[in-house]
């Protein structure tokens, strides 16, 4: 009884007290399984870092390391690598799978709380960046993975989750992408340019125009990708990218701050030190931009100054994949890393004064740039029929990645290598360039050439669209021209001489946990890397 009383008697302390003390208990003793609310200012440039590369250092500048070796922008140093094999990540390895990463765990719960508490606050220009972010990178997942978790992704009472189609995400992708126009569009109550740029200072600055233009991108790419499909139409990548990114001062890039701390700089510089400085430029890439390639056979790209590192002979020399630098004879033509060291170092320096373009440590990072869109339109006018506005958009993307690199990478660039009018123009007028009858060829290698080094996934996405070696049809030579896949002993043991379509789910969160789902998919095969992705299917 005595027991019983003491209960009761705590009980009615307890209720006597009411909310004064239960608000002292909450305080001192905080649920750790409850979410905590933070301010969706402060989660913003979190998010937005995840695109590229966040100070845990993941995000898709982590995996172009990999899917750069697969498009031919780099190699590695040494020979026998599996990525200059087209080979996929093998074992307990997580290599290649920081895209996965970065949407399930950097963005996945961030995004959902901010879109949720931004719309508490009726702060609707926060929850459309937010549905843009996300409708990005789910695009950018399924054509990276093939099929991955939807519906079930952010489910947090289970342990095991479903894959869903690749054309379903698509769907949701476009869906997205409405309903943050719609977000995007609302004026009033919590929507506020200056508070937006309190958490969009390093992207766009709170201009929730320029933040449309990104989403028509991501339209007007998830139309693009499927050239292959009897339901596509060029119109609608057209209309999409007249909407879109059209000039420079609307292309999406992250910025950083310039504190000294790496984990605030970009991912490519050696203040971060990502193992940029085991990687070589490639040989197919090299002959691209000095005349060696067959296409644009003798033209000397004033973009090779740029993108690529000479030798100390002061040439431009390539390795071929799974060769490394040693394949190359003299050792004074081997190149040099692209953080402007030595062609033996590939430890990073302590300052980027012999790094240009995207490796220099607070270089913008493009995500999607008004050269892109332009390329995107010029295919599908021309694979309509629609020479003339084909040529007019071709021009303007070269035109529109001529001007991007003056105007944020001539940085250690010397001023007689530097891009002038003069030297654009006259690439310009060539007509291995800019020739009478354009063709996809002519398209694809420009568009290849102005997405270098930045964005090899959207490169690789278009070179799987082509299956690598397809023909174009105008020339009855390969689109891509001169490229070539790895084939023999360089060709990954696992791929059974197929080349690399997709790259498998991340290993710790999949392979440890959801293996039932992987085997149902296939991806339990040694050579499931080599399946062909939904978008590129006919």
């Amino acid at each position: 009884m005595k027991h019983i009383f003491y209960k009761i008697s705590l009980l009615v302390a307890a209720i006597s007290l009411g909310v004064s003390c239960s608000k002292k208990i909450d305080d001192a003793y905080l649920n750790p399984n409850a979410d905590v609310k933070v301010p969706v200012e402060q989660l913003l440039p979190g998010i937005l870092a995840s695109m590229v590369g966040n100070t845990a250092f993941h995000g898709t500048a982590n995996d172009m390391r990999f899917i750069g070796r697969y498009v031919q922008n780099w190699q590695f140093v040494n020979s026998g690598d599996q990525y200059d094999q087209m080979g996929g990540t093998t074992g307990t390895s997580d290599n290649a799978a920081s895209t996965w990463r970065a949407h399930y765990y950097d963005l996945g719960q961030n995004l959902n709380n901010m879109i949720k508490w931004a719309g508490e606050e009726k702060k609707w220009d926060y929850v459309g960046v937010g549905q843009a972010v996300f409708a990005w990178s789910w695009l950018t997942l399924v054509d990276y993975h093939g099929e991955i978790i939807l519906k079930e992704a952010f489910n947090t009472s289970q342990l095991t989750f479903k894959y869903d189609t690749q054309e379903d995400v698509y769907n949701y992708v476009r869906q997205l992408c409405f309903t943050a126009l719609t977000n995007l569009s609302k004026t009033g109550e919590g929507v506020s340019k200056a508070n937006l740029a309190l958490g969009d200072q390093y992207f766009y600055n709170g201009d929730v125009d320029k933040w449309k233009k990104f989403v028509y991108a991501v339209l007007a790419r998830s139309h693009n990708h499927l050239s292959n499909k009897t339901t596509y139409n060029p119109d609608s990548v057209i209309y999409y990218a007249n909407l879109s990114i059209t000039t420079n001062a609307d292309n999406a890039t992250l910025k950083y701050a310039v504190t000294g701390n790496n984990r605030s700089a970009n991912y490519n510089g050696p203040f971060s030190n990502n193992g940029i400085g085991s990687l070589r430029q490639s040989d197919y890439s090299v002959k691209l931009l000095t005349g060696g390639n067959s296409a644009l056979a003798g033209v000397q790209d004033p973009r090779r100054w740029y993108f690529l590192k000479t030798n100390p002979n002061g040439t431009f020399v390539g390795v071929p994949p799974n060769k490394g630098i040693v394949s190359i004879s003299n050792v004074n033509d081997r190149p040099n890393n692209f953080y402007g060291g030595t062609n033996t170092a590939t430890v990073a320096p302590s300052n980027d004064n012999g790094c240009t373009y995207i490796f220099r440590n607070y270089a913008e990072s493009p995500v999607i740039t008004a050269s892109e869109v332009q390329f995107m339109k010029a295919e599908a006018a021309l694979r309509k029929g629609d020479k003339a506005t084909a040529l007019a958009a071709y021009t303007q993307g070269i035109s529109l990645n001529f001007d991007m690199l003056t105007a944020l990478y001539n940085t250690n660039i010397p001023v007689a290598n530097q891009i002038t009018p003069a030297s654009k123009a006259a690439y310009l007028a060539d007509p291995l360039v800019t020739p009478a009858n354009l063709t996809l060829t002519n398209i694809m290698m420009q568009k290849y050439i102005s997405l270098w080094g930045h964005n090899t996934l959207e490169t690789w996405v278009d070179m799987r669209r082509f299956h690598y070696t397809d023909i174009d049809p105008a020339t009855s030579k390969q689109v891509y021209a001169d490229f070539a896949i790895p084939s023999g002993i360089n060709m990954y043991v696992d791929n059974g001489g197929k080349p690399v379509y997709r790259v498998r789910p991340r290993y710790n969160s999949e392979y440890v946990w959801n293996l039932n789902e992987l085997i149902r998919i296939g991806a339990d095969k040694l050579d499931y890397h080599t399946k062909e992705c939904w978008f590129s299917q006919k």
